[in-house]
């Protein structure tokens, strides 16, 4: 084993480094984005029981499940929006692995949000955090820290009103400035999903979605636990299931933090 792997596994098992869990539990009870009548909305998670220790299996217990590839904490591949449906290697199991693993930028804007549910993140915004932690380095994950995963009712989460979802999220020129300027491996927010709310009225809809993925970047959506990550100095690893052609999958997110 090399020095440096022998460290981190010292450095784990001393304590001195803590693995935190960034994933909301995955259930029948986990939130859905809700899409128009018109469009096919993905199907809420189901757990159907194989066998217990019992006549369909007497030494085992299993189960099986169904849901959509983009419930709970998942992965947004580049092949899940219209932008990056032409972009090589863009499906779940053609991304390099390599590409899971990255630096943590984590953004807190927990007063603004808690103010402002629409709140958008800026570039200026960016640059504003920059000033105190240092550029957002090639290659990392930015993760914007909102407190919205506190929200435990799934009506409150959603944040549903008469015109639509409310939610914090990315201006369509900060994930611009991320995707072209910092060449982040992508972003992550404790949301649904990784637009705001409101996104569907902006130009492009979903401007988050069209940037990133046409510029071959990544999504994590409904996180948690961002309150446990410093600014920086964290390691996030977010692998997705190897579906072959799959634009997402359901995934555990973890960090290595001091």
């Amino acid at each position: 084993m090399s020095e440096t792997l022998l460290r981190l596994v010292e450095e784990l098992n001393a304590g001195r480094l803590r693995v935190v869990d960034l994933t909301l539990p995955l259930s029948h009870a986990t939130p859905l984005i809700p899409l128009p009548p018109q469009w096919n909305n993905s199907p809420p998670f189901t757990l159907r029981e194989l066998s217990r220790y019992d006549a369909r299996g007497p030494a085992w217990y299993w189960n099986a499940f169904e849901t959509g590839e983009h419930t709970g904490t998942h992965f947004d591949a580049p092949v899940h929006w219209v932008s990056g449906k032409d972009l090589p290697d863009s499906t779940v199991d053609r991304i390099p692995p390599r590409k899971f693993i990255g630096p943590a930028c984590v953004i807190d804007v927990t007063k603004e949000v808690a103010a402002n549910p629409d709140f958008l993140l800026t570039s200026a915004h960016i640059l504003q955090w920059e000033s105190a932690h240092g550029k957002v380095p090639p290659g990392a994950w930015v993760l914007l820290r909102t407190g919205w995963s506190k929200r435990t009712d799934p009506a409150q989460y959603i944040n549903l009103k008469d015109d639509g979802p409310h939610t914090p999220g990315w201006a369509k020129e900060c994930s611009q400035f991320l995707a072209g300027e910092r060449d982040v491996l992508g972003v992550g927010v404790e949301t649904v999903g990784t637009d705001a709310g409101q996104a569907a009225k902006f130009d492009p809809p979903f401007s988050n979605h069209f940037v990133m993925h046409g510029s071959g970047k990544f999504g994590l959506a409904s996180l948690c636990n961002l309150d446990q990550l410093p600014p920086t100095g964290a390691v996030v690893i977010a692998a997705p299931l190897k579906i072959v052609g799959g634009s997402g999958s359901p995934l555990r997110v973890i960090a290595i933090t001091p």
